[in-house]
């Protein structure tokens, strides 16, 4: 019997993004369903943004926030292959190897702003020159510590997230599904995503969200998930990439197997 036989899952990531989840849970026999709960679109003014940043190669470091600011943000790169380019993440590094450019600094331990800042390479930045990719409106906690190590902190900020507007019935049907008890997990890969997720629902599908299994990309995002008022079982896998999500839930399904 496949690893997921007969588990239903909600895949909530943006509808350009959950593909390939969707595809590695139903290939291990999962039941999938899809709600996008966030959109993304690319800033409107990324023309603007970047006259303004200047030549490329005046930033000792160009740190992309997450695979999306790659997506939206690479242009900036303008195909130089000689710049130093920190990512917060495999997954942000996969994409700028798929986009063609090498990566000088993947954080160890760790896949957020706080492995990043632990890194050697940004424990001395006095004076450097760093430039952030990012969407609107992310965390400051980067930039504010750099900035407090003596560096100059410039932002791009290349796309927008907005709770998704989902076609008229797609809720209804998704609750409906959940209702009959075949949605048994639900995935989060943001705390942002959870709270739209939250939003979108009707009454109903918050009751049944509160109580649902939550495979969640991280601790701070099982945070938020408390914060909500969820009071289900809560999977944290490692990252939020597809390998350490499948991973996490394949050792939850063996371990309620066993119980």
């Amino acid at each position: 019997m496949a690893a997921l036989e007969g588990l239903g899952v909600l895949v909530t990531r943006p509808e350009a993004q959950a593909g390939s989840l969707a595809r590695r849970l139903a290939s291990a026999g999962a039941l999938v369903f899809r709600l996008p709960a966030v959109e993304l679109q690319p800033r409107e003014d990324r023309a603007l943004q970047r006259a303004a940043l200047g030549p490329i190669d005046r930033f000792h470091w160009t740190v992309f926030i997450s695979a999306n600011a790659v997506r939206f943000g690479s242009a900036l790169l303008e195909g130089r292959r000689d710049l130093r380019l920190a990512a917060v993440g495999p997954a942000t590094a996969a994409a700028l190897n798929h986009a063609g450019y090498r990566v000088a600094l993947v954080p160890h331990g760790g896949f957020d702003s706080e492995h990043l800042l632990a890194s050697p390479e940004f424990g001395h930045v006095q004076a450097q020159r760093i430039l952030i990719v990012r969407g609107g409106g992310g965390r400051e906690l980067l930039a504010e510590q750099l900035t407090a190590r003596g560096a100059e902190i410039s932002y791009a900020e290349v796309y927008d997230r907005h709770c998704a507007r989902p076609v008229p019935g797609a809720v209804a049907a998704v609750e409906a599904e959940w209702g009959n008890g075949s949605i048994d997990v639900v995935t989060a890969t943001s705390g942002e995503l959870l709270r739209c997720l939250y939003e979108i629902l009707s009454p109903a599908g918050r009751a049944l969200l509160a109580g649902t299994a939550l495979l969640v990309g991280g601790a701070r995002i099982g945070a938020v998930a408390r914060q909500i008022g969820a009071h289900g079982p809560l999977i944290v896998a490692a990252r939020p990439d597809d390998d350490a999500l499948v991973d996490a839930l394949f050792q939850w399904r063996r371990h309620t197997e066993n119980l």
